[in-house]
């Protein structure tokens, strides 16, 4: 149901000049595990402000747009993604002085995506291209704008939902191994987790995962191939792990 806004025609006290005028951006931390690594994908600003330096993507709300579908449209725009695993707002930042162009408040937005395919720098973007979380928060890469603060709120909002929603399964394949699983909560959590534990608390009458009766491509080092499984229906409803319980 769309949401009726009134002309200000409609308005005839109403000066618009009266209040102080902003923009509104959107800007979209966009996360993905390659390799057990937890990775944020960042453009490179092909203008000004901060051109040649790295950013998240992101860009100006259209006056005809949700925010979610600027954000969805920012996300495809600059790397080509356009269907992440999930995409939700977590924050909003306005602070004087952010945006040199002019008073600019963004919305910032995580997106899970399970794997960044071909990514296609476009638009105001040169490159595109993932990058480990921890040279982020560790400043090992300068970002533009407060985009480093950004990340930082994400990657905390995200420790905070593998806690509480089923946002785990949305990092790995539509089908999985444990250890690939397990990896998701050890790389975002900072932690290890004991891997016969974890099993017990995955493979359990609860659904968390389900058999799919296929193993993984052997490995390098050979040995027995891995089960593959998939999200049962139980992550709609709760997690299986919890933080503090299950650190060793």
């Amino acid at each position: 149901m769309k949401t009726r806004t009134p002309s200000t025609s409609s308005l005839p006290d109403y000066d618009a000049s009266d209040y102080p005028a902003f923009a509104v951006t959107v800007d979209v931390v966009i996360l993905t595990m390659a390799d057990g690594v937890l990775q944020v994908l960042l453009v490179r600003r092909g203008e000004k402000p901060f051109k040649g330096m790295l950013a998240i993507p992101g860009g100006f709300k259209r006056p005809e747009e949700t925010l979610d579908d600027a954000a969805r449209r920012e996300l495809c725009e600059e790397t080509g993604v356009d269907v992440p695993t999930l995409l939700t707002q977590f924050g909003a930042y306005g602070d004087p002085g952010r945006d040199p162009r002019t008073n600019v408040v963004t919305v910032g937005y995580v997106a899970v995506v399970r794997d960044v395919g071909a990514i296609v720098a476009g638009t105001d973007a040169a490159d595109a291209g993932p990058v480990p979380v921890a040279d982020v928060l560790e400043e090992r890469c300068e970002l533009a704008f407060d985009h480093v603060r950004i990340v930082r709120d994400a990657v905390d909002r995200v420790r905070v939902e593998l806690e509480v929603s089923g946002i785990a399964p949305a990092f790995v394949g539509t089908t999985f191994t444990l250890a690939e699983l397990r990896a998701v909560y050890e790389e975002i959590w900072g932690v290890q987790l004991d891997a016969a534990n974890f099993r017990r608390s995955l493979v359990s009458e609860n659904g968390w995962v389900i058999p799919t009766g296929r193993t993984a491509r052997p490995g390098p080092g050979g040995g027995r191939p891995a089960e593959l499984y998939r999200a049962g229906r139980a992550w709609r409803h709760g997690v299986p792990i919890h933080r503090n319980r299950e650190r060793t």
